[in-house]
């Protein structure tokens, strides 16, 4: 529902305002009417986003496909939508998705459409998943509706789980690396230090690897109070930048540049882009809005840019085939199949087929980099070791035959 502020003009001539709840502007005239009111201006307010101080309106992904599938046989089986998500909230064990439903629940009740009530919540319901269900509504297929969004949502979810699965060794190798180096610049590398200039005196001349390791570490332990909010505020500027559409373009478009990495995100982008639109095409929405709502899907900021130049493409005439297949971005499989989905009329199962095969290549392609990760992070941090141990044993082994001479 929305919320309407209105000025009218009651039985005795005298001027009213106030806000009133309704799906459109008709159903305001309606409500005002049956009050007795005139309405003179009806303007629609900003809407508030549905949230309450303490408490999350972010549905897990693995909670919003069950409840997805839950509606989904509910629907199918002949339950009213308003009793199905009454059901579905009372036996739901998610405090996240209890407080969606309530305001979900008081939407419908109200007359509103179930998709306009789920978009208020975009922290869990996609535009892709918001789409699909007025598609579902508008044209009477909602169950079958909810079920290719299960499916796709599950599809998702596993993707997701695989990749982060496979960054998880590497990122705590990562750490583990850092929180090493700045332990042995901080605390070992300045006692060592000092003990080599104890036995060789004031004057002695250490290898340059050695100078090189005790001025970082000198300059650490002189500046840790600068350098850890310097990084910290680094950190924080780049997670800031890295938000921005810029910063995401920037970072997409250097990602797409590293060997190996770039494959992988070929991959996701192109399955995810062939299983959105897919669905979307499948549940009867347009052509232009199913891209619209895809690019914004795909995750990825340079894919995003070319489909909406596509879009624009298509409105002017051209077929989606024949405008990525001069994009480098897309593989030469996915033109091919496009074009022959647009000669049969079978777009939407043709693109199954495509996400299908790409998301078997994506778990192939992790598996291959998480193979190459380990022993490449094991041989950094053997570097990084043998180099501090370099920079201690060559002025023991200088110091040591000047003794013995």
């Amino acid at each position: 529902m929305t919320q309407f502020s209105y000025q009218a003009t009651n039985n005795q001539g005298n001027q009213v305002s106030g806000t009133v709840e309704a799906s459109d502007r008709n159903g305001v005239i309606n409500v005002l009417i049956d009050r007795g009111l005139r309405p003179t201006v009806i303007t629609e307010a900003k809407q508030k986003k549905a949230f309450s101080f303490g408490s999350s309106t972010r549905v897990k992904a693995d909670v919003l496909v069950i409840f997805t599938r839950e509606l989904s046989a509910m629907v199918s089986a002949g339950v009213p939508i308003l009793r199905a998500l009454t059901a579905l909230h009372d036996h739901s064990e998610s405090p996240a998705l209890k407080k969606v439903l309530e305001s979900v629940i008081r939407d419908v009740e109200a007359g509103a459409p179930l998709a306009d009530a789920l978009e208020k919540f975009p922290d869990s319901f996609s535009s892709v998943y918001v789409n699909m269900v007025r598609a579902g509504e508008a044209a009477g297929i909602l169950d079958e509706i909810l079920k290719r969004l299960a499916f796709q949502q599950e599809k998702n979810a596993t993707m997701r789980k695989k990749i982060k699965s496979a960054m998880t060794y590497p990122m705590v190798l990562v750490c583990i690396t850092i929180l090493a180096f700045f332990g042995l610049m901080l605390f070992v590398i300045p006692q060592i230090g000092k003990i080599v200039k104890d036995l060789g005196g004031p004057d002695a001349k250490l290898p340059l690897l050695t100078q090189i390791m005790l001025g970082i570490s000198h300059f650490m332990v002189s500046f840790w109070f600068l350098l850890i909010p310097a990084i910290g505020g680094g950190i924080y500027m780049l997670i800031r930048f890295l938000r921005t559409p810029k910063g995401q373009l920037v970072f997409h478009t250097i990602s797409l540049r590293v060997p190996g990495i770039r494959t992988i995100i070929t991959k996701v982008a192109v399955a995810r882009f062939s299983r959105t639109f897919s669905a979307l095409i499948g549940a009867g929405v347009p052509v232009l809005e199913a891209l619209d709502v895809t690019a914004r899907a795909v995750g990825n900021k340079l894919y995003e840019n070319s489909l909406l130049d596509a879009a624009q493409k298509v409105k002017e005439g051209a077929t989606l085939s024949s405008i990525i297949e001069k994009d480098p971005l897309f593989p030469a499989i996915v033109p091919q199949m496009l074009a022959v989905g647009e000669e049969t009329g079978q777009t939407d199962q043709v693109l199954v087929k495509v996400a299908d095969f790409y998301e078997e290549e994506v778990d192939v392609a992790i598996e291959g980099l998480s193979s190459i990760i380990e022993p490449v992070m094991i041989v950094f941090m053997g570097s990084m070791v043998g180099v501090i141990a370099a920079s201690v044993m060559l002025p023991i082994a200088t110091l040591s035959s000047q003794i013995k001479s």
